[in-house]
This record gives structure tokens, sequence and C-alpha cells, in this order.
């Protein structure tokens, strides 16, 4: 009897191991908004992400700020977030004049020993159809998606910026852009 139960402790240790704690995606742990999370080669997007937070909103969409380190070279391909329906990593360039809010093409490239900033008006992750108001002090998981097939996952922490108060429009003759008149482009 002792035999047959062998395999099974074996699979519950391996999964146990492999799996790692139910909070954090491959291994990583939270971030908050002085903390940084790091996953590890093996485990999980090289990354680093430091000082992350969120714009606090009432609207379908915000931006996520913060900065990604990574000490070899990797590209952030994407996002995603339990509170939005759709995560995007946007860039914020001149174009006719206005500043326009887009995907951006290839995603975020962090050389070895480098980093990636996201700022407003510049780099950032977009969340769109949000379930629910964001409110300051709320966290907020978010998960990068890297070019290797990894994951890394971080808490940004909401807070309140006025630099972002603008509304969104789609810009003209395309889905994948939008416009944002008046101040600060970026969520």
């Amino acid at each position: 009897m002792p035999a047959r139960r062998l395999p099974l402790v074996a699979a519950a240790l391996l999964l146990a191991t492999a799996v790692g704690p139910v909070s954090g995606c491959a291994g990583s742990t939270p971030a908050t908004s002085t903390t940084s999370v790091a996953g590890t080669a093996a485990a999980g997007c090289p990354v680093s992400v430091t000082d992350p937070w969120v714009k606090a909103t009432d609207t379908q969409m915000t931006g996520v700020f913060g900065t990604i380190t990574a000490d070899e070279a990797i590209v952030v391909t994407g996002a995603s977030s339990s509170v939005a329906g759709r995560a995007e990593i946007h860039e914020v360039v001149q174009a006719d004049g206005a500043a326009v809010m887009r995907p951006k093409a290839g995603g975020l490239t962090i050389p070895a020993g480098g980093s990636a900033i996201l700022a407003p008006g510049g780099d950032h992750i977009m969340l769109m159809a949000l379930s629910a108001p964001i409110q300051p002090g709320d966290e907020v998981p978010v998960t990068l998606a890297c070019s290797d097939g990894s994951t890394a996952a971080f808490t940004a922490v909401a807070k309140p910026f006025e630099g972002g108060a603008e509304s969104y429009v789609p810009a003209e003759g395309s889905m994948g852009e939008m416009a944002s008149p008046g101040a600060s482009p970026a969520a």
C-alpha cells in the first residue's frame, strides 16, 4: 500500500514547488508602491517593477505607471489585469499637431541592465473596459507578458492624479489609436 501512495505524494510535492505562491505569478511576489517584484529567468519574466501606481478613476480606462528594469535583454509584449477587460502597452506621439495615444508596436524593449519608464504623457500600460471605478488606495493587480512566453505579476496602488483629467476620443480613421484633446494625453 505505501508503494502506491509514493507517486501521489511525489506528484503533490512537485506541483506545490512548481506553482509557488498563489498570490504571485511564476514565483514572483506582489509589489507595492515602494517595493519591486522580480521574476527569475527560470520561473518568470526576468524584470523588476519599481514604484508602480495606477491613476484613480471613475471612467472606463486608466494608466499604469512605474519603472521596469531587467538584468538581461527582454521585450515586454503585453499586459493584463483582472480589473480590466483589455490592457495594452501604449505610447504617446505627436501627430498632426496633437498628442496621440496608440498601442506601442513591438512592446517595450528593455536592454540588458536597462529600464523602461512608464509615465503620464509617455509609455504606459492602458487598462480599458474597467469592471469598476478605481479609488485612491485600491490595489490593482497587473501581469506583464514577455517575449520569452513568461510573465511577471505586480500590484499597483491607485492614487489621484490631476494631470490626466482629459477625455479620450477615438482618432479618425483608426480603431487602434486614441486622441487626447486638452491636457496630458496619458491616463
